[in-house]
């Protein structure tokens, strides 16, 4: 799968750790490494064992491990998964993902995102979800009224900030969160890629 592929199922999946988190920008806790498993390693040729969601086991620290937790990107992680993104997350970033919870999806018409769900619409999904993601780590203090932002899916989003508040397009972002493999700003509305 390709890079940018790559970089937005990590940066999307990583943008679900933001539950219950603050404005501030919070830095990564490395937890401990636990004690050796008593299994024998699995050769190198062999495909990553799965856990029971369908996610590759992953850095605990990484966007993807922190973001499956989530209640509040419940439909962020489905739309990842009909996309066929989750299986690819290997990338180490940096990545910045913008990711839209629940309830942003919850704005949308209708039937919009059960519609993009299904197989057939499987392109499409796959382009709103790379205009979440975009490489480096891109932190809200260095963001800049009328900035504008490449996406993985090779179009911009534009910034607004004001009274210390920033809006990617026409989403805030509510909470800001570090990962091993870079930042999750997660707003309250899904962003849609302009028309060609």
């Amino acid at each position: 799968m390709r890079t940018v592929d790559r970089v937005l199922t990590i940066a999307l999946v990583g943008a679900l750790t933001a539950v219950g988190c603050t404005d501030k920008t919070a830095p990564s806790a490395s937890a401990p490494a636990g004690p050796a498993s008593k299994a024998a390693p699995a050769p190198a040729s062999a495909a990553p064992a799965k856990e029971p969601s369908g996610i590759p086991p992953l850095d605990p620290d990484n966007i993807v491990s922190i973001a499956v937790g989530s209640k509040d990107h419940t439909t962020l992680v489905a739309a990842l998964k009909a996309a066929d993104y989750v299986t690819s997350i290997a990338n180490p970033g940096p990545l910045t993902v913008f990711a839209p919870t629940n309830d942003a999806f919850a704005k949308l018409p209708k039937g919009t995102v059960e519609g993009l769900l299904v197989p057939e619409k499987q392109a499409d999904l796959k382009d709103i979800l790379k205009y979440h993601a975009t490489t480096s780590t891109l932190e809200t203090k260095f963001f800049k009224d009328g900035q504008e932002i490449g996406m993985a899916n090779g179009k911009k989003v534009k910034l607004t900030v004001a009274d210390g508040k920033v809006k990617v397009n026409d989403a805030n972002i509510v909470a800001s969160i570090r990962a091993s493999n870079g930042i999750v700003h997660v707003i309250d509305g899904v962003l849609l890629p302009p028309a060609q």
